[in-house]
């Protein structure tokens, strides 16, 4: 092949319309990812973008909206601990999943129902 995939540039997950302040505390308050400047052309679109590490998640509107309840981002955490810890302190439920073998997992959905994985792996 001539060609090779590199890296993952974002990932996207939808929300409804008018939800970027619920996105900010979320993502960023909650989460701790770093509110990061959508480009001039498509900040009429709304929605929010996000990056930690070099990783990036986009919010991005969608009408009619619908959560992803089977596909979902997957994050590698350390200390998985801690943050059911800090996700419990903060009211954003979760869920353990025991059936992956040699991680320790939970599953989250943001505010909008959108399921998100996270892992440590052990």
């Amino acid at each position: 092949m001539s060609f090779v995939f590199k890296q993952i540039a974002h990932i996207q997950l939808a929300a409804p319309k008018n939800s970027e302040v619920l996105a900010k505390k979320f993502f960023g308050e909650i989460l701790g990812f770093r509110e990061i400047e959508k480009p001039e052309k498509l900040r009429k679109r709304g929605g929010v973008w996000f990056e930690f590490g070099h990783y990036q998640i986009h919010i991005g509107i969608e009408e009619p909206f619908a959560p992803a309840k089977k596909a979902h981002p997957a994050f590698q955490v350390e200390n998985i601990e801690a943050l059911k810890l800090h996700l419990a302190k903060n009211e954003v439920s979760f869920i353990i999943d025991e059936d992956l073998p040699g991680a320790n997992r939970i599953y989250i959905s943001d505010p909008f129902g959108n399921r998100i994985e996270i892992l440590e792996w052990i």
